[in-house]
């Protein structure tokens, strides 16, 4: 479906869209235009790279125009551009809106008036039961991408959404080996906490799926295991030699929660089971305000959410041989350094 094909990746410099990059290079893809507001990191990309499929354009997802002039000619759009950090968005939750809601809108609707076939938006397990002002974005954006794939017959509009992506730029994993290589303890916030464990791989694989089987509206999520901090926090220690390293817990911090959720009970009821994947079908119901008020659905009464603490749970060898996936963490092994994934 790619061959000969134009493909424009937002927030294409960071680790999602780097992972994304990476497997699409290897592809008959005729163009990738990556679209970002850093252009030192697109300077970095383009002399690590050096590749002439790849095209840069420097512009901002909440500026309607600058998304305009990337997406003109393009065939497909990986909607990755976000704002992310918990803290950040806490502290400024109208710039989260901006980005991730109403820059999500600009991106479909200029994929809409472009005639762009198929557009994949990055989604979170926080958008499911939020309590911070990230996964609050996050939920909204959805929304937008199921409310806009209702009015679309050309361009077929999806999204993926995914746990904690190990190793990834800014997360717990890198974290904990530059407290280590510090000589500094391990700060974890509750042993028990849980969260779902992905490679980066295992993303971008999700997101080949989405464009390969995505309808409109649909959600696509990864099954996935999870582990508690803890053990994440002891396989580490151990797999960089140093089983003896102090270990802190400071407690919960604001925003966070004991686990996340990938699907909530409401989509449950109406998720199906693709073997490695859920997909969330939309709830396509027209403007009939009386079947959200007078109508009932007696499933999700005994529904069950599916959340990082009754998925398959790994143990300190499991987590061990899943952090051993990760170049950063072989590196680690060796006693070498390797940055984590951009």
């Amino acid at each position: 479906m790619f061959k000969d094909k134009i493909l424009l990746i937002t927030g294409g410099t960071g680790s999602f869209g780097n992972a994304v990059l990476r497997r699409f290079l290897e592809s008959d893809l005729k163009e990738i235009r990556i679209f970002s507001r850093d252009e030192k990191k697109q300077d970095d990309m383009r002399k690590r790279y050096n590749n002439p499929k790849l095209k840069f354009y420097i512009g901002d997802v909440r500026d309607y125009q600058s998304v305009l002039n990337a997406v003109r000619g393009v065939d497909y759009i990986y909607h990755a551009a976000a704002l992310k950090q918990v803290p950040s968005c806490e502290f400024y939750p109208l710039e989260a809106v901006k980005t991730n809601v109403l820059g999500t809108e600009n991106v479909l609707e200029a994929a809409v008036s472009s005639g762009v076939k198929r557009v994949v938006c990055l989604s979170t397990d926080k958008a499911v039961y939020p309590i911070n002002a990230m996964g609050i974005s996050k939920a909204m954006m959805e929304k937008v991408v199921v409310a806009k794939s209702r009015g679309t017959e050309s361009t077929v509009i999806c999204a993926t959404r995914y746990g904690n992506v190990m190793a990834s730029r800014g997360s717990v994993i890198p974290l904990f080996v530059e407290q280590i290589r510090d000589g500094k303890p391990i700060t974890i916030t509750d042993p028990e906490m849980t969260r779902f464990m992905m490679t980066l791989d295992d993303a971008v694989d999700l997101v080949l799926y989405a464009f390969d089987n995505g309808n409109p509206g649909d959600i696509f999520v990864q099954k996935a295991p999870a582990a508690t901090i803890h053990t994440l926090a002891q396989s580490l220690v151990q797999l960089v030699h140093k089983p003896e390293h102090p270990i802190n817990v400071i407690g919960t911090r604001h925003g966070e929660k004991l686990f996340e959720a990938l699907l909530s009970r409401e989509e449950m009821v109406a998720a199906e089971d693709l073997g490695d994947y859920y997909r969330i079908p939309p709830d396509l119901r027209d403007l009939n305000y009386g079947k959200f008020v007078e109508q009932g659905e007696h499933k999700i009464s005994g529904a069950v959410d599916y959340n990082s603490h009754n998925t398959t749970r790994l143990d300190v060898e499991g987590m061990k041989k899943l952090l051993l996936k990760l170049p950063f963490i072989q590196a680690q092994t060796r006693g070498e350094y390797l940055p984590p994934e951009a």
